[in-house]
Formats: structure tokens, C-alpha cells, sequence
């Protein structure tokens, strides 16, 4: 039995699913468009043909897919994860996705016999290559422990959080303020620029003081230079926005602010942004 089976293997898991090969580990990858599995079994990965497979066949899977909708196809669909899942074997799914949709899939897991655990990452394209990651996880603490190891090679941190839902809270609450902060960097950059002021000086200042921080220096630079490469999608920036703040009415937590950032990002979707990073969202703002 392989050690760990991977699912989704997009911007992230690609990366995430490399740093177990190369730590060493069995490790049995899938992915809705197969082409994707080629570069990690060249690497040494096994291939399986179905979710199903991967979750009969490991002791642990890691899934992190798109949104709520992939999560759930992926795991209720006819050669899903739900099929093959047992035996107290283990599902770690590290989708973002709202704490309902967690829930459900934690319940079907164990209704089935096997252990569940959320972990959704914060971090984008190069700390899931450096194995940087921070790592928000909650669910069966024996899973936890059990999957250790592999966040190591994953992660810099991973903290456990309780029950599951609250890693999924977390994630939110994370991106949320992340979203935020871009729309007002974005607003003042393209502020300061229209008043004449030099970009670069704008960042210069902003790193020297308190206000300093990495989001700021990397996006930065990339939006003076008007290249958007991808590292995280603004399509799912958007989305991780929408599902804060549907937290935020069923606890009846007023979110002007990020209600307000949220639109921003879905005037840049309707641009015609949303495969390019989410600092692309500065588009729609200048």
C-alpha cells in the first residue's frame, strides 16, 4: 500500500505532491485531467485511474481542489473518494471550502470507517514549491498526528485547530484579510501614481516602515512591471472573499470592508481577469 495517494494537481498540488516524492515517499497522484499526473510519475509517483482507487489504496489522501463543488464531486462522485475511503484509512482534503461542505464530507468519511482531516493551506505557488506552506488543520487528531511527517516536507507550519470547521474558519478569516489588503495597496499605489509620485518610491517607503510585510514587496513589483504571472489565482481569491463573507452573515458579523474588496475582485473577474494572479485586481482599480 502506498503511503499517501494525492488528488488535484493544479498550481499547488503539483507542487505539494513533488515534495513527497522527492522526501521519498510512496505517493499515488490523480488528477481530473490526467496529462497533469505525467511530471510527478517521472519523478517516481504512481498513477491511478479514479479517486477511488487512490483512496483504496493509501493509508492517507490529500485532496485540495478548486472550490466547494470540485470538493464534493471529486469525493461523492461514482469513482469517488467516498467509494474506496475505510478501514481507518485517512482523508485530508486541503481545498478551501466553506465549513459546511467540510462537515459533510468529515460525516460521510466516518461514516464510512475512515479517519478526516481539513487542511487548507495559506501560501501560493512558491512556498507550496519550498515546502513553506502554512497548513490550517482540524479534524481526527490521530489523523493529525499520523500525517506529521508529510506536513513537515509540506509545511513550515501546521498548527491543529480543533474540530473540523475550524481550519476551514481559519482559511477564511486568512484570505479575507489578504483580499482586503491588496484593494487598499492597489488603491494607493494607482493613488499615488496618478499624483505623480514614482511606484517604486511608493514601495521603497512602504517596506521601510510599518506597514511592510512579503505580500506587498512580491505583488508589488508585479504590478509595476504589468506582469500578472500566476501564482495565485484571482478567480479563487474572489471566491475564498465570497465564502468569508457568507460566514459572516450566518454569524451576523458586519464585513464592510471586505464586502467592499470583494466587488473589486468581481468587477476584475468580469474584466476578464481571473486566471492571472490576484494582483491583477489592481486593473480594476486604476
Amino acid at each position: 500500500m502506498a503511503k499517501y495517494g494525492f488528488i488535484g494537481l493544479g498550481i499547488m498540488g503539483s507542487a505539494m505532491a513533488a515534495n513527497l516524492v522527492k522526501a521519498g515517499f510512496g505517493v499515488t497522484v490523480w488528477n481530473r485531467t490526467p496529462a497533469k499526473c505525467t511530471p510527478l510519475v517521472e519523478l517516481g509517483a504512481s498513477q491511478a485511474k479514479s479517486p477511488r482507487e487512490v483512496a483504496t489504496e493509501c493509508e492517507i489522501t490529500f485532496a485540495i481542489l478548486a472550490d466547494p463543488t470540485a470538493a464534493r464531486e471529486v469525493f461523492y462522485g461514482p469513482e469517488g473518494v467516498q467509494a474506496g475511503i475505510g478501514d481507518g484509512r485517512g482523508y485530508i482534503d486541503m481545498s478551501t471550502v466553506d465549513s459546511d461542505t467540510s462537515a459533510a464530507i468529515a460525516t460521510a468519511v466516518e461514516d464510512a470507517g475512515g479517519l478526516f482531516l481539513e487542511a487548507p493551506v495559506s501560501g501560493t505557488k512558491k512556498p507550496a514549491e519550498d515546502g513553506t506552506l502554512i497548513i490550517l488543520a482540524a479534524g481526527d487528531r490521530s489523523l493529525y498526528d499520523q500525517a506529521v511527517p508529510a506536513f513537515e516536507k509540506m509545511g513550515k507550519l501546521f498548527p491543529f485547530l480543533g474540530k473540523a470547521g475550524q481550519g476551514a474558519h481559519m482559511k477564511l478569516v486568512v484570505n479575507m484579510i489578504m483580499g482586503g489588503m491588496m484593494t487598499a495597496f492597489c488603491e494607493g499605489l494607482s493613488l499615488g501614481q496618478k499624483s505623480g509620485l514614482d511606484g517604486q518610491q511608493i514601495l521603497e517607503i512602504l517596506m521601510a516602515g510599518a506597514l511592510a510585510n512579503p505580500m506587498f514587496g512580491s505583488k508589488g513589483t508585479m504590478i509595476l512591471q504589468q506582469e500578472f504571472r500566476t501564482s495565485f489565482p484571482l478567480k479563487h481569491m474572489q471566491k475564498d472573499m465570497r465564502l468569508a463573507i457568507a460566514l459572516g452573515d450566518q454569524l451576523g458579523q458586519p464585513l464592510a470592508s471586505a464586502a467592499a474588496a470583494n466587488e473589486t475582485f468581481k468587477r476584475a473577474r468580469n474584466l476578464g481577469f481571473s486566471e492571472e494572479d490576484f494582483a491583477a485586481v489592481f486593473k480594476a482599480i486604476t
